[in-house]
């Protein structure tokens, strides 16, 4: 390349500053230089985030523009606004965090196509993950398909230590597009983000609740949750920067967390139809309920209106935080494909129109592993009890009357079962819109259809 070569490092996934091994090298490649940061807002996947996601990366965007000095913007098409950067301040070596899903993988070969083209180049560096996704196989070379045999290997294969967070970073940030605006979204609290807010969290985390996660970790009732899905989705951090505080054995199920998080990457990488296809192609045969009935249904289940406190708990604190806890996801997933009889790509889409912590590889594989469709070995015949699930992790009700209050005037574990209690629908609270035992029957009844052929 002719002429001096401006380092960029265009952030995507990757809002920090610490073990961010394309920042590490943009820095160091520039030699005392400044480094330009950039973001590219490209409209389509922008709108695409539900609202509270918008919100919070919007405001992570500001953080990490207030602790480098400056952050460049630039909207629309990313090899386009790259091209015109270069154009505009000549040629450009861009660093970035290697993309695993499919669309980051097709957007970056065009954005290496484009550069190249115009006497720039594309430089990747690092991962968002412990382990880049693709590079653990069984011996014969083939990707895992199960988890706890994934999770073995994983483990075996290890990782590298964090980056440090450069000495200094000097910037060079012109002007150019604002950043995309906070947006007030009334009902729903997003929270604080930004590489220094998510760092406190898990500060806190592991000062106190992390000792209990393994006994405590199912339990919404109770503060016991890292609630650090978020900042790892958004790469405020990174997942290195956790593992290498813990103890495999002491931290296993925190540990196992974080494997889940890369399986269901490495899933994705190896199957990127999965996204949305099922990957058991033998559920292309479940028949699904359709129309009206079924619409009005899944918009009671989306509002918080099935009649079952747990559920409706759950789906309230979705919309309210941005976020739900992992035992409810699975048992409100559950309810929408085992006890609704619809198709899980409905509620995977109805999770990302909310969830702030998003992922493309773990919401939709989490999907089908509860749907029977995804990476689990005998999954369909668990049909979680929706009352049942509440009684056992919600033992006093306590997560029921924080999202539901049409029933705070029940005390204890009647929350979880009005219809048991005199004046339970005394403050407008709905009757169930199905009956449990009778759906689960029908549930299991075109589970046996398809595997007979």
């Amino acid at each position: 390349m002719a002429g001096p070569v401006h380092r960029v490092v265009w952030f995507r996934r990757d809002l920090r500053t610490r073990d961010h091994p394309a920042l590490a090298a943009a820095v160091a490649g520039a030699g005392g230089d400044p480094v330009l940061p950039l973001f590219v807002l490209v409209p389509e996947p922008w709108q695409r985030l539900g609202g509270p996601a918008r919100a919070y990366v919007a405001a992570s965007l500001r953080a990490l523009r207030d602790d480098l000095g400056g952050l460049h913007v630039r909207t629309g098409d990313a090899a386009a606004a790259l091209v015109g950067l270069a154009a505009a301040v000549g040629p450009l070596e861009v660093h970035v965090t290697e993309a695993h899903t499919p669309r980051g993988r097709a957007r970056d070969a065009r954005v290496a196509e484009a550069l190249a083209a115009s006497g720039s180049r594309l430089v990747v560096s690092g991962a968002n993950y412990a382990v880049p996704p693709g590079e653990v196989r069984k011996p014969d070379g083939t990707p895992y398909r199960v988890f706890t045999p994934f999770h073995r290997a994983w483990l075996d294969h290890g990782w590298e230590r964090p980056v440090p967070r450069p000495a200094a970073i000097p910037v060079w940030a012109p002007e150019g597009d604002p950043l995309p605006p906070v947006e007030r979204l009334p009902g729903t609290t997003v929270p604080e983000a930004g590489e220094a807010a998510a760092l406190e969290r898990w500060a806190a985390f592991a000062a106190g609740p992390l000792a209990d996660y393994g006994e405590l970790r199912d339990r919404p009732d109770l503060a016991a949750t890292s609630r650090l899905s978020i900042p790892l989705r958004w790469g405020e951090l990174h997942p290195r920067t956790l593992l290498a505080a813990l103890d495999p054995q002491r931290d296993r199920r925190f540990v196992a967390e974080l494997g889940w998080r890369e399986f269901y990457a490495d899933v994705l990488f190896h199957e990127p139809h999965s996204l949305e296809c099922n990957l058991d192609p033998a559920f292309d045969r479940m028949v699904h309920d359709e129309g009206p009935a079924a619409d009005a249904l899944l918009a009671a289940w989306a509002e918080g209106r099935t009649g079952y406190p747990f559920v409706d708990a759950g789906m309230r604190q979705l919309r309210a935080e941005g976020w739900m806890h992992n035992r409810v996801r699975m048992v409100v997933a559950s309810f929408l494909v085992k006890d609704l009889h619809l198709p899980w790509w409905r509620g995977e889409r109805e999770f990302m129109r909310w969830l702030i912590d998003g992922d493309p590889a773990s919401n939709a594989h989490g999907w089908q592993w509860v749907a029977g469709s995804g990476t689990d070995a005998a999954p369909y015949f668990r049909v979680f009890n929706p009352v049942l699930q509440g009684l056992k992790f919600d033992p006093d009700g306590a997560y029921v009357r924080r999202y539901v209050p049409e029933l705070n005037h029940l005390a204890g574990a009647a929350a979880h079962e009005p219809w048991k209690v005199l004046d339970g629908y005394a403050h407008g609270y709905p009757e169930p819109v199905v009956d449990h035992a009778e759906e689960r029957a029908e549930a299991l009844r075109r589970y046996a259809a398809i595997k007979e052929g």
